[in-house]
């Protein structure tokens, strides 16, 4: 049985990007990224994936799964899906996990089929115009947490595993 994990970092005010970029840069957010997914595919919006820089895109050692509605959508490197279900089907028949990894519609329409969800906690506000779904107690209880600092961004961070309560 597949597991199906959001990734993603979230500003306290579950801020994730603006004007398609992340408002922060932690590097050892990005190593953290890289460590859980390589090796497995990454289910991603086309936004989010134009948004990846130049040398990362498509993202290198991972199966990069785009969905878009734009049926003509084409990316190098990358396997399309115009249809949600069928993309994670199509991951859950060839991995043992699948990484769900925005932007802000993705990760909405997600939650749904997520099994884990795997959240870098940014101790912050920040600006932005797409943000994360709300993680509700109700359906979620943190199972493990590894607190942090970065000292470029002087800002605390987490990282936090969730796991969809029974």
């Amino acid at each position: 049985m597949s597991k199906v994990i959001m990734i993603a970092a979230v500003a306290k005010n579950y801020i994730i990007g603006n004007k398609g970029q992340i408002p922060w840069y932690i590097s050892a957010d990005f190593q953290h990224f890289k460590e859980k997914t390589l090796g497995y595919p990454c289910v991603m919006g086309d936004v989010t994936f134009e948004s990846l820089p130049n040398g990362s895109r498509p993202l290198p050692g991972r199966e990069n799964v785009i969905l878009t509605l734009d049926k003509d959508y084409k990316a190098e490197g990358a396997t399309i899906f115009h249809d949600y279900e069928k993309a994670l089907e199509y991951c859950k028949q060839k991995y043992d996990k699948v990484y769900i990894t925005g932007g802000a519609t993705i990760y909405r329409l997600g939650m749904q089929y997520a099994d884990e969800l795997e959240i870098t906690r940014v101790d912050k506000d920040y600006e932005g115009d797409a943000s994360f779904p709300e993680i509700k107690e109700d359906e979620w209880e943190e199972v493990s947490r590894e607190e942090h600092f970065d000292e470029k961004e002087n800002v605390k961070f987490s990282f936090v595993t969730y796991r969809r309560k029974n």
